[in-house]
């Protein structure tokens, strides 16, 4: 598995913090949309000549990484609330 930090940079001056891949002003996001709407890896390299494999492969290190890490709380008083007005 590739380490994205080594290809993802976070820098409050580039694209408002927005992760990005270094050397480039292309958010990880702007990569994951692409890939997202049907964009193939070579669509994507033959469009951004910049891009590499491995730097898109880390845009999806970096995706994954943040999925792990996401944790969800359940909002009880909206539950709560939803099942006053449906009872």
């Amino acid at each position: 598995m590739i380490n994205w930090q080594d290809r993802i940079s976070l820098d409050p001056k580039i694209l408002v913090g927005k992760p990005v891949i270094k050397g480039t002003r292309l958010a990880v996001e702007f990569v994951i949309d692409l890939l997202a709407n049907g964009w193939t890896e070579s669509e994507i390299l033959q469009n951004y000549p910049k891009l590499t494999q491995e730097d898109i492969q880390a845009c999806l290190c970096y995706a994954s990484s943040l999925m792990k890490s996401e944790r969800i709380y359940p909002n009880t008083i909206l539950q709560d609330g939803l099942n006053a007005a449906s009872g």
